[in-house]
């Protein structure tokens, strides 16, 4: 399990589906400082950034007539796949899997246009894999002195099959997941039905699939889309921190009394440090509550798609301080409103659902009454033990 994301305990299927979610997480969370970076340079100088510059933005053209190739495009398409590989590689194999990972990758990145995190997240880990295999069947087998020559010689043969593999079999996989998936966003967005998506991302979320489904599909589509419109729409589809802090809020004003003291912290971590993966045992605790994140997460889609906002970069983390510093220019209004309304929305609907803690209110007031009870059981015992000490007898026991 990655140090980003809850320790699982268990062996259900829910349980398998977390670590999974959480492997994912431990690729990408690492490497968000990359992301940042990505989203500060396409925010400040791509074209209809804040301040536009053609070499660093990748628009325009040299004196020969030659387009700038500028970071942004480079960053994301060969910067940031091979961090992700080189990461979930190093999670597997330590630093032979790293390096695997980030040789094999370039097979499945050379192979397309699409921005490969997915492939990346793929090849890098089962790369490694495929290494540790070999080191465990040659190890203790290597006569002494040749250790040097076949780890390095095992690492480029294999690292080179990797990528010609990920070349040819895996990027036209990935190519084809990720054409669907564009497809079918392209589809909702076309026909105003964008919200919908929430009923597949919230749900996937709370199992720690956030990543997967952000870092793999959503910012690769949003990237083609910011070097084609200056920003997008998808960046803001699973990174909206308001259906967290509305279902964070109903747990500190109607939550169970023993949650309610932990639910500040949460939201301060959530909101302001954008970890979402801080609220999703609280919905796992009543997993009726995903009806909840879900119209939250639809109107706040609802409200950017109606202002027609987007984001320059990946919100990564998704904090409101993120949110700030990689929103297109004047789109900031508009999206605050939008994180509010998602909140509030989430805020609302839970709340019901929790029955605005009437349960929980039946079960403190019953508590306080037995507690009343036992404390007047308590004194008429103490005044019966009393009224025998002054009268020279025993007290009565139990």
């Amino acid at each position: 399990m990655s140090e980003f994301t809850p320790t699982v305990t268990g062996t259900g299927a829910r349980a398998r589906v977390q670590r999974f979610g959480g492997f994912l997480a431990g690729m990408i969370m690492p490497n968000i400082g990359a992301f940042i970076a990505w989203g500060l340079i396409t925010a400040l100088f791509i074209q209809t950034g804040w301040t536009p510059v053609p070499q660093l933005g990748g628009f325009g053209e040299m004196s020969d007539g030659t387009p700038w190739p500028g970071l942004v495009g480079p960053i994301i398409k060969y910067l940031l796949p091979i961090l992700i590989a080189y990461t979930g590689g190093r999670m597997v194999h330590g630093q032979r899997g790293a390096v695997i990972g980030a040789v094999a990758v370039m097979g499945v990145i050379v192979a397309t246009d699409v921005p490969q995190f997915l492939g990346a997240m793929i090849v890098g880990p089962l790369a490694a894999w495929v290494l540790k295999q070999f080191d465990k069947l040659v190890d203790g087998r290597i006569k002494s002195g040749f250790e040097m020559l076949v780890n390095n010689f095992s690492l480029g043969i294999i690292g080179g099959a990797m990528g010609v593999l990920a070349f040819f079999g895996l990027a036209p996989v990935t190519t084809a997941i990720t054409n669907v998936f564009g497809g079918a966003v392209g589809f909702l967005v076309d026909r105003g039905l964008l919200p919908l998506a929430s009923i597949i991302i919230e749900p996937a979320k709370v199992l720690f699939l956030n990543n997967a489904i952000n870092q793999g599909i959503l910012t690769p589509l949003g990237g083609t889309q910011v070097q084609e419109a200056g920003k997008s729409i998808l960046f803001m589809l699973e990174s909206n921190p308001g259906p967290g802090l509305g279902i964070l809020l109903a747990y500190l004003f109607f939550g169970p009394r023993a949650i309610r003291p932990s639910a500040p912290a949460a939201i301060i971590v959530h909101f302001f440090g954008g970890i979402h993966e801080i609220y999703f045992p609280y919905v796992l605790m009543k997993p009726i509550l995903l009806v909840a994140a879900v119209l939250g997460g639809a109107t706040g889609i609802a409200t950017f798609a109606l202002f027609n906002v987007g984001l320059v970069g990946p919100a990564s983390p998704g904090s409101i301080i993120a949110y700030t510093l990689v929103a297109a220019r004047g789109d900031l209004l508009p999206i605050y409103l939008g994180i509010l309304l998602s909140a509030a929305v989430s805020f609302v609907v839970s709340t019901l659902l929790m029955g605005f803690g009437r349960k929980e209110n039946r079960e403190a007031r019953a508590e306080d009454a037995s507690a009343q009870e036992q404390a007047l059981a308590d004194a008429q015992a103490a005044t019966a033990a009393n009224k025998a000490t002054s009268k020279g007898t025993a007290a009565p026991t139990a």
